[in-house]
């Protein structure tokens, strides 16, 4: 029991620490706003996309009574919420960003609405809830297959960041670990793609070896 117990606090402090690190990759994006007061060579939509995810990982944390869940994701909503209002103030052409938040809004104002007044047996609601975060998280780690592909293309690792990998490999492990320690197939199943797409990119780093820039960052999770 002690082993196990150790082994679990271990895995626990992984994903937090890990996932944390993760989020915090978007402070260099932070800063450079702050600094050139623009948001050229920042991406908006990785911001827009990780607060979805955090949210909705923290509704079912909550809705499951997982404390790690619910920590790390507060933090990471908090944070992509600060990137994203950032973003707002030194962003010239307010109206597309504004637009694609409200529509983020609006989407999640529906799955909520969908999923705690349509759904009110909590069982199925839990399974529901995790089977789309599933797949939104899924979805984000295999969103940068384009960028991959284009790397192969031009034979340039250039838009890739190495220590971003390895954030991911190792926060997408931990999860993994997590999930399985759970017997939860949903957190298990939707983090198991960030290890394969990162071992893809450690190839390329190793096939195309190139200096990186670490300002540039596409996946956050």
């Amino acid at each position: 029991m002690e082993a196990g117990g150790f082994l679990d606090s271990l895995i626990y402090g992984a994903c937090v620490v890990f996932t944390l690190g993760m989020f915090s990759a978007g402070l260099s994006d932070l800063r450079h706003m702050r600094m050139t007061r623009s948001v050229d060579n920042v991406q908006f939509l990785p911001f827009l996309t990780t607060e979805v995810n955090n949210l909705g990982w923290l509704s079912y944390g909550a809705l499951k009574g997982d404390g790690i869940l619910i920590v790390v994701n507060t933090v990471g909503a908090a944070l992509q919420t600060l990137y994203i209002l950032a973003y707002l103030h030194y962003c010239p052409r307010k109206r597309v960003v504004l637009l694609q938040t409200a529509t983020l809004l609006g989407v999640l104002l529906l799955g909520y609405g969908y999923f705690w007044l349509l759904v009110p047996n909590p069982e199925a609601r839990l399974q529901q809830l995790g089977l789309f975060c599933s797949v939104f998280t899924i979805s984000m780690y295999l969103s940068p297959l384009a960028d991959l592909a284009k790397v192969i293309q031009t034979k340039s690792t250039q838009c890739l960041s190495y220590p971003l990998t390895i954030a991911t490999v190792l926060t997408s492990a931990s999860w993994c670990l997590y999930g399985f320690r759970l017997r939860d197939p949903y957190i298990m199943v939707s983090n198991f793609p960030g290890i394969v797409t990162s071992f893809i990119r450690f190839w390329l780093f190793w096939k195309y070896p190139q200096e990186q820039d670490g300002n540039y960052w596409f996946l956050q999770t």
